[in-house]
């Protein structure tokens, strides 16, 4: 059976994955932004697709285009490209440190490594938001 398609005399709904991420694994992620959030003070962002090259430069434009840079944290993931870019605005990055920010991606590389993508995500972004502290 194909993804959208109904089973022949199933009452089951069409199952629609438009995503890498179940209905579940969004809810956990989005509980995990906002738990950042409110403990920090900082504002904390997920982007998963395709990043141009060179894959820095891109990340960095899609910090830019958040509505408080300056305190916000961006977790831009491309599992198709196996990239991951962490950024850290100015007043973010005092809080978080690169060393910190290294430590929380090679968590987060290690769950991506074993299939584990919303996982990763929602480890990194509590290793961040730990080291970050109250704001």
């Amino acid at each position: 059976m194909t993804v959208g398609e109904k089973q022949a005399g199933s009452e089951n709904p069409p199952e629609v994955l438009d995503g890498p991420f179940s209905t579940r694994q969004l809810l956990r992620i989005d509980e995990a932004l906002r738990l950042a959030d409110q403990g920090t003070g900082l504002v904390f962002s997920v982007f998963v697709g395709g990043l141009d090259e060179p894959i820095r430069e891109h990340a960095q434009r899609l910090h830019r285009q958040l509505a408080d840079p300056d305190k916000s944290v961006l977790i831009a993931v491309s599992p198709n490209q196996r990239q991951l870019e962490i950024v850290t605005g100015r007043h973010a990055r005092k809080r978080i440190p690169d060393t910190y920010v290294k430590l929380a991606a090679l968590s987060m590389v290690s769950a991506f490594s074993g299939g584990d993508l919303a996982g990763g995500i929602i480890n990194g972004l509590d290793q961040l938001a730990s080291h970050a502290g109250k704001g």
